[in-house]
């Protein structure tokens, strides 16, 4: 039972109709709140966390719950900040190629608005519809076309955030060429919200192509050394791919039909330039392999299946099956051998393995579904043979129970120090998305 006591205080800072005892209450996931509360304004979150902050009161983070299962290892804080009426655009200069939006609005609301002047954000995180562009900042979430668009951090010029004592800061500006000393934006950009409440954002803007094509290229042998042949020759190429994704068979199953090893290849552009570089790519595929073009609409029909694949935080896995999912870090044509790995696994664990990673960013995402055994095992696997070759595995989905056994970030890194260091000055209660981060920061 909720103590009635902290919902009264609350009323009067915010409006009781944006209460809630209890509500969102995924156990499953867990990143709950005793009570809930629906901000409308920058003012009543500065108000909620100064509240929380002088009671010690913990306080998790909430946007579309896309990444409930991300990190985190409680049920429930006291108090759940959910920004989802906390949506809109505040600013938005088509001539100066730059929007500022608040926090709690969905990634996709705010390309349909942008699509008016044909402008678009330079990002495609998956789970666009549910997504808030809040989140995928907290986060530093990102798809396959990070090879050419880059990361949060490259498109971000400038923040809002609400320290968890209530102080309103800024970091960076309105123009492009706007720091001067320390980038302080990047310092909240990925730190899953446990640093402050991530408000408003300003972040620059492209037009959206005039032409875009995706190259599917099957390899039904599965010669994955035909396949690095291929991208090795393509990679020191001039051509400018906007993805150059690998995907497992069973991923490719699902989206093209074909269960096979598949290279997507994207190019947007003037259409000229696009048909230029789709044509060198078909003058030069190896002979195991089978191609096929999507062009305009089906291209980005093609895309907004590949945004919809993982498991999704807002929704309840249903059914027997436990759902993770794992982002992978490698050199680049070390992808080759993290998906290959991935595919045995359905095998050696009784899985269902779904994976595809960036050819040109060493970037992986790997998603799983069997028994909680097996996937836990799938887990360490996947984890060993990634750091055997340099890289890291970060689990990004996974339920509560689990998560309280795992470490989702892996080991601790050698400047992990500094890390808690920045967390102790910014938040010394620790009431903020508390065992969110790295090493349970």
């Amino acid at each position: 039972m909720v103590a009635t006591e902290p919902i009264a205080n609350l009323t009067a800072i915010i409006a009781e109709e944006q209460l809630e005892a209890g509500g969102f209450n995924d156990h499953l996931l867990g990143n709950n709140g005793r009570i809930t509360v629906f901000p409308k304004t920058e003012q009543e979150i500065a108000s909620i966390l100064k509240y929380a902050n002088e009671h010690e009161m913990k306080v998790n983070i909430m946007g579309g719950g896309t990444k409930r299962g991300f990190g985190g290892i409680e049920e429930s804080a006291d108090i759940l900040l959910v920004l989802e009426k906390y949506k809109g655009v505040i600013e938005h200069s088509p001539g100066d190629m730059m929007v500022t939006v608040k926090a709690g609005t969905t990634f996709q609301e705010l390309q349909n608005f942008l699509a008016e002047d044909e402008q678009k954000i330079p990002l495609d995180p998956p789970l666009p519809e549910a997504s808030t562009i809040g989140g995928v900042i907290a986060a530093n979430d990102f798809g396959p076309k990070r090879l050419g668009y880059g990361s949060a951090r490259d498109m971000v010029i400038g923040l809002r955030i609400v320290y968890p004592d209530g102080t309103i800061i800024r970091s960076g500006g309105k123009t492009v060429k706007n720091v001067a000393g320390y980038d302080m934006n990047k310092l909240f950009i990925g730190s899953m919200g446990t640093l402050g409440v991530i408000t408003d954002i300003t972040i620059k803007l492209r037009p959206i192509p005039k032409y875009e094509s995706v190259i599917l290229l099957s390899f039904q042998d599965g010669n994955l050394q035909d396949i690095h042949t291929f991208i090795i020759h393509l990679l020191d190429s001039v051509m400018e791919p906007t993805a150059l994704e690998l995907l497992n068979p069973a991923l490719a199953k699902k989206l093209t039909g074909k269960s096979a090893f598949t290279i997507a290849i994207s190019f947007e552009d003037v259409e000229s330039s696009v048909r230029y570089q789709v044509d060198y790519v078909k003058q030069n595929i190896v002979h195991s392999a089978n191609s096929s073009i999507l062009e305009q609409s089906d291209a980005r029909n093609f895309w907004d299946a590949f945004a919809n694949i993982p498991p999704n935080g807002h929704k309840a896995d249903s059914g027997n099956e436990t759902k993770a999912a794992l982002k992978i870090g490698v050199k680049n044509v070390d992808v080759l051998q993290i998906v290959k790995e991935s595919q045995l696994l359905e095998d050696s664990h009784h899985l269902k393995v779904e994976a595809h990673g960036g050819l040109g960013t060493g970037l992986c995402k790997v998603h799983l579904a069997g028994a909680s055994d097996d996937v836990v095992s799938a887990i360490q696997s996947l984890r060993t043979i990634t750091e055997n070759i340099g890289g890291y595995a970060v689990v990004t989905h996974l339920p509560l129970e689990l998560r309280q056994k795992i470490e989702v970030w892996g080991e601790k890194p050698a400047h992990f120090f500094l890390l808690d260091g920045i967390k102790a000055k910014v938040d010394p209660k620790r009431i903020l998305n508390n065992g969110r981060f790295v090493g349970g920061i």
